[in-house]
């Protein structure tokens, strides 16, 4: 895969092992400004391993990684920092620090990579729980919390530097379906109001196809597929198809 100017994240022929098990085999993927990708794959496909890879938590053995244009595989510490204030990350388990406030968890990125004062922070942190739908919960812990309400503030805090681009490993995982509704929502509340570009990674079936523009399928270390949910829907490889199938009996045998 060639690079396609007009991207706003793209990966080339991106492999990474682990030892002696080979976790992406030569993966290319992009995505432009303002889209919605989710990408989907069975369990230990990488999935997750991509979104580390783009927080610069892990660095690939070979291909190329670009944000903006900016080849992001041999970044300086200082500049992975500079990268980070223009990408959030929401992990799948909330990820908030158990001692810190709401309050000050959100705050935490705004005081490690920005030179705002104390009265502009907090009123950052109100203003990203408000689009989050929480208020007047600045000063509870996160042991306070419910489930839902805790990945409501971790993706406040990914917010809290108005990111071009956030990360979702998981967002719905363990949720009731009326707060994975709600998750889904924000998603597309950000997408629209706040032109925001995310990269989703999730099993939630339901979830993938209320929130995708497009999708992606990993498999055995290597995109399978990628387009737009109707292209899913209609794929005649039978790895996808057999994947999509084995959720809709999943929901068909609930009923």
């Amino acid at each position: 895969m060639s690079k396609t100017e007009g991207n706003l994240v793209e990966m080339c022929g991106v492999k990474l092992r682990f030892s002696d098990k080979v976790i992406l085999d030569g993966v290319d993927l992009s995505i432009k400004a303002q889209e919605v990708l989710v990408i989907m794959g069975m369990s230990g496909s990488g999935k997750s391993t991509l979104l580390s890879i783009l927080m610069g938590l892990l660095r690939p053995d070979a291909g190329s990684v670009s944000f903006k244009d900016e080849n992001l595989t041999d970044l300086s510490p200082i500049g992975w920092n500079l990268v980070r204030t223009h990408i959030g990350m929401v992990y799948q388990n909330a990820a908030l620090v158990s001692s810190l406030s709401v309050r000050e968890n959100i705050a935490l990125p705004l005081e490690e990579l920005t030179n705002k004062g104390e009265k502009e922070i907090a009123s950052i942190v109100s203003q990203k729980l408000e689009i989050v739908g929480l208020k007047d919960i600045d000063d509870k812990l996160p042991s306070e919390l419910s489930g839902g309400m805790e990945k409501r503030v971790g993706l406040a805090r990914a917010l809290a530097l108005d990111p071009e681009l956030i990360l979702f490993d998981e967002p719905s995982a363990g949720l009731d379906p009326i707060n994975c509704k709600l998750i889904d929502d924000l998603i597309k509340k950000l997408h629209v109001q706040q032109k925001v570009t995310s990269i989703v990674v999730t099993h939630e079936m339901p979830s993938a196809f209320r929130v995708a523009s497009k999708m992606a399928f990993l498999h055995e270390g290597k995109i399978l597929l990628q387009g737009t949910p109707d292209e899913f829907r209609a794929t005649e490889n039978p790895t996808v198809s057999a994947f999509l199938s084995s959720f809709s009996d999943h929901e068909q045998n609930k009923k």
